[in-house]
């Protein structure tokens, strides 16, 4: 291989490919190496669930709509393409809400991630009996379990806090990230963090409570914001997440780019890895990063045999409905805060409602008050199932009971995401160990990463896009004679 440029593709073009294609390119241009990068993609657009529609002076997010200030990788990406300007806290003025009994009652003062800090605020709220409060307590007092297997999500919250907590507060806050149910995914895999509170101080309360307001470090990693950035819990961008995705397509503009071309089949053969397209073309690389979501990925990798049935996980179909009213026909509404969550015994065609306008002002005309409500978690297809029609209907159905919104909307938005919401079961990461380390001993220089492997989140897609473009950097720099130095650019 010695004096050629090493061919390297990323299959998939998400937030996670991007991001590969990024750190690898910004390596490259650090070093000077001339790799030949190739960005396939099977749909006409890049972005993944990432997708921004501008209308009517709005701005609506048909997928995520923000992300965790703490996690810092999305950050220093923003940093890399100038974007630090353009970014937008959310509304701090604006607490949400969980339905309880058809009302909405505030979530208490201190409860963070579903575990309360405050006592005082927690004992005073109506969301649970005075037997629920009392059994939450008990974990102040509960011994830690040792060992270090892993369990399901809303099996480890019940034991420490008990059931009635999970299923009025946890539930609803922490299964909406994941549109899943906390019975069904794994601890270790979605908040391992509450592992180590029990371990390190034995209550999940005071171990949270010591935490609280340290998040994120004074000194610690990533760019420096200015105070009312680093103080938000969540951000955006004043253009919308696409912000993002425009700016790596600028960036990357002079990489060879595939789109509307499907990736089939990935195998190594004769010291090269070969990419066979849905056209029929096969392409030959010297590594590869593959981020898609996983039902793609074990089709491309089936000369893995059955290693690729650890990476065979379910997926939850959701969608949702962005609804845009006048504001003078919204007068009569209840306060709701930046919106509300809703635990699955409400029987609530909607699982979630983000009042935009309130949550991120800067995306709304002043005339205009948008609602987003979200539907759909897995195992549950009665929404999602619903014609256009139907599921406008029952949105609006749910929101005169729950807002007392009952006027008419000047405009509908639905965006449908079928299988699109990983679900890890119990031990998810060590599947997806045993599967990488099959994939490194069988398919050497492939890289597989996504939201099916380690974190759903933006931050967290973007840090995998970053380590897999690492990862390949070191393979290279061990393959061409005189590129040691590639991986010292890939990040280090």
């Amino acid at each position: 291989m010695n004096g050629r440029e090493p061919r390297i593709a990323v299959v998939g073009a998400g937030i996670t490919g991007l991001s590969a294609a990024h750190y690898l390119a910004k390596a490259c241009r650090s070093d000077g190496c001339r790799a030949r990068i190739t960005l396939i993609e099977a749909s006409s657009r890049p972005g993944g669930k990432i997708q921004t529609l501008r209308r009517d002076g709005c701005v609506i997010e048909r997928g995520p709509d923000s992300f965790l200030t703490r996690k810092t990788p999305i950050l220093e990406l923003a940093e890399d393409l100038g974007l630090i300007p353009e970014l937008v806290p959310v509304n701090p003025d604006a607490p949400a809400r969980i339905v309880h009994r058809g009302k909405l009652h505030p979530i208490p003062p201190g409860m963070q991630l579903g575990i309360p800090t405050r006592i005082g605020p927690f004992l005073q709220s109506g969301l649970l009996s005075p037997a629920g409060k009392a059994r939450a307590l008990l974990d102040l007092v509960l011994p830690r379990r040792g060992g270090t297997e892993d369990e399901a999500l809303g099996a480890f919250l019940a034991r420490r806090l008990g059931s009635e907590l999970v299923e009025r507060i946890s539930e609803p806050l922490l299964a909406g990230i994941y549109a899943g149910k906390l019975n069904e995914i794994s601890l270790m895999a979605t908040f391992p963090q509450f592992r180590a509170l029990e371990t390190r101080h034995r209550s999940l309360i005071r171990g949270m409570a010591a935490a609280r307001g340290n998040a994120r470090p004074a000194g610690g990693s990533g760019p420096a914001l200015p105070d009312a950035l680093a103080r938000a819990a969540f951000l955006t961008f004043r253009n919308g997440l696409s912000a993002m995705v425009e700016a790596l397509r600028r960036e990357l503009s002079d990489i060879q780019t595939i789109h509307g071309e499907a990736a089939l089949n990935v195998r190594r053969q004769d010291g090269e890895i070969r990419i066979r397209l849905d056209g029929g073309e096969e392409l030959a690389f010297d590594a590869a990063v593959i981020a898609v979501p996983n039902r793609r990925m074990t089709a491309m990798l089936a000369d893995l045999g059955k290693a690729v049935r650890l990476i065979d996980i379910p997926y939850a179909s959701v969608a949702n409905v962005v609804l845009a009213f006048r504001r003078s026909d919204t007068a009569s509404r209840r306060e709701a805060g930046s919106g509300f969550v809703v635990p699955e015994s409400e029987g609530l065609t909607i699982t979630a409602c983000t009042i935009t306008t309130v949550k991120w002002p800067h995306t709304t005309p002043q005339d205009l008050l948008l609602v987003r409500s979200y539907v759909g978690k897995h195992g549950d297809l009665r929404g999602i199932e619903l014609t256009d029609d139907e599921l406008v209907r029952a949105v609006r159905h749910d929101l005169a009971g729950t807002l007392g919104l009952t006027a008419e909307p000047l405009f509908a938005e639905i965006t449908r995401w079928p299988d699109s919401m990983p679900q890890y079961p119990i031990g998810h990461r060590e599947r997806v160990g045993a599967f990488r380390e099959t994939l490194r001993q069988r398919m050497p220089g492939v890289f597989a990463a996504g939201a099916g492997f380690d974190g759903v989140g933006l931050p967290d897609c973007i840090a995998q896009g970053r380590r897999a473009a690492e990862e390949t950097m070191r393979f290279l720099a061990g393959s061409f004679h005189g590129a040691s130095s590639l991986w010292e650019a890939g990040g280090r």
